[in-house]
């Protein structure tokens, strides 16, 4: 079963029955503080920095959240 099935038929569920399975699905992931990073905060700081003056310059051209899941899960 493929992520838009499950996604699809979880939809159907009433909003209580979503919000249980939500939760469930997000207390199984890993924290992702907790794991282990070579890159300092200064260094994530600056990066987002950057980042954020190439859009603004048009360098690079940002990607909506629904292109972002449209790519990652047509990976």
């Amino acid at each position: 079963m493929n992520i838009d099935r499950i996604a699809s038929e979880a939809l159907k569920l009433d909003p209580k029955s979503r919000a249980i399975l939500a939760e469930t699905i997000w207390e199984s992931l890993e924290d992702p503080y907790l794991e282990s990073s070579d890159v300092t905060d200064e260094e994530s700081i600056s990066l987002a920095i950057k980042r954020d003056e190439d859009i603004k310059n048009g360098t690079v051209t940002p990607l909506s959240h629904k292109e972002l899941m449209d790519r990652l899960r047509n990976r």
